[in-house]
């Protein structure tokens, strides 16, 4: 037993399980490369400030979730707890945006960290597929991502999951309603925290999942009663486009998301069979979010969807995926000429394109066609020295136990035509 253990509210991903984890990766990141975003990846870690200014001082991202650190040099560093924030100082800093074909189509996959109480579906770390469309603003972008995301889940085989919309307004209309919500709050019975967030931002506190804070919140003004006939027409187009493309939605006017940069179309993915970590993605438009960490003028949309989360969708609807099977051949030499012969031929097998693997370590038959069987491979290629004086390799069917010899210049070109 290894004297060390996975840090508290993390995970290992180990084979079998990690290859669910990888087809999700790729399900979702599919329809995004057919939509013309490119990969991007950016540091586990990042300056304190990019998160404080663009997710906002006021959350609980970075009041009690940041891992952060100081360098050596005195730098002020913290792990990365979501990705736009990066994704946008990334392409920020490598002018993307100057290079004349706005929106910047980007898509991204890696590991996220935050302070969390772990529990089913929270961890402190944690992995994401996002993608950001930076510089331009336009309802028929909202509604690409949208709907790419939406593809993402049903190819997958997912059925129970919603999607909530709601507008967040501008700085034209949202100042209006945040006066209006602040005199509403003030006059509730609240704790000293929550307080100090009517100041800082309001609009968090409609994001508050405790019950007694919700209670309270009946018969606040709602942000829909205060958009401007500007956002209201772009919500209205978006909507639009979704109904248009088959996507159903669910109107939330409670909808805020937890993170401060976020501007007129917000969204979540909700999956009711996971309790109360039922949000498997989400996100929303930023549009003032690269000025706010020193760029110009970039209005942007993007989001991010929970790779763990959406496993554990899975799992609750009881999909199992069909994932190609980590190997397809496995190799049985007995006597070290038939070792020699047998791994050029599991090489030339492997630059096929055949799954395959080998008996290593000089085991017996027997102990060796177990770790065949164990494998999960269709074929058994055994050979033995009677077999390669003739020329042959003996291909066993390990589904229907039918075996065949088969001559060794044409192991290649039999395996596959037995595979097709």
């Amino acid at each position: 037993m290894s004297t060390f253990k996975a840090p508290k509210g993390t995970y290992d991903l180990l084979p079998p399980d990690s290859a669910t984890y990888l087809a999700v990766r790729e399900a979702i990141s599919a329809p995004l490369k057919r939509a013309g975003y490119g990969y991007v990846e950016t540091p586990g870690f990042e300056q304190v400030e990019l998160f404080s200014r663009g997710v906002g001082e006021s959350t609980d991202i970075v009041t009690k979730e940041m891992y952060t650190l100081t360098t050596r040099g005195g730098d002020q560093l913290a792990l990365r707890p979501e990705g736009t924030a990066s994704v946008l100082r990334a392409a920020l800093e490598a002018n993307l945006h100057k290079a004349g074909n706005l929106p910047v189509k980007l898509w991204y996959s890696g590991s996220y960290y935050r302070y969390e109480r772990p529990q089913a579906g929270r961890y402190r770390h944690f992995s994401q597929v996002g993608a950001e469309a930076i510089g331009a603003e336009d309802p028929a972008l909202d509604a690409e991502l949208i709907i790419l995301a939406v593809d993402a889940y049903r190819s997958l085989g997912l059925k129970n999951f919603r999607l909530l919309l709601n507008s967040l307004g501008d700085k034209e209309c949202r100042p209006a309603y945040r006066a209006a919500l602040q005199d509403f709050l003030r006059g509730l019975d609240l704790d000293e925290d929550t307080r100090r967030r009517i100041d800082i931002n309001p609009l968090r506190v409609l994001d508050d999942k405790r019950e007694a804070v919700q209670k309270q919140l009946v018969g606040a003004p709602m942000l829909r009663d205060h958009l401007c006939e500007a956002c209201k027409e772009y919500h209205e187009q978006v909507r639009e486009l979704l109904t248009a493309a088959g996507v159903a939605f669910e109107d939330d006017p409670k909808l805020v998301r937890g993170l401060d940069y976020y501007t007129r179309t917000t969204f979540e993915f909700v999956h009711d069979g996971l309790g109360s970590q039922s949000a498997v993605g989400g996100g929303g438009r930023y549009d003032g979010l690269s000025e706010m960490i020193g760029g110009p003028a970039l209005p942007s949309v993007g989001w991010a969807l929970g790779v763990d989360r959406t496993v554990l969708a899975l799992k609750a609807e009881g999909i199992e995926l069909e994932l190609p099977a980590a190997t397809q051949v496995f190799a049985v030499p007995l006597g070290e000429e038939a070792r020699r012969v047998l791994f050029g031929t599991v090489t030339e097998l492997r630059r096929a394109g055949v799954a395959t693997d080998f008996a290593f370590g000089g085991k017996g038959l027997k102990n060796a066609m177990k770790s065949a069987n164990r494998s999960g491979a269709r074929f058994a290629l055994v050979a033995g020295e009677r077999d390669l004086a003739e020329g042959v390799v003996q291909l066993k069917d390990l589904e229907s136990g039918e075996q065949k010899a088969v001559a060794l210049a044409t192991v290649v070109s039999e395996v596959l035509s037995a595979q097709g």
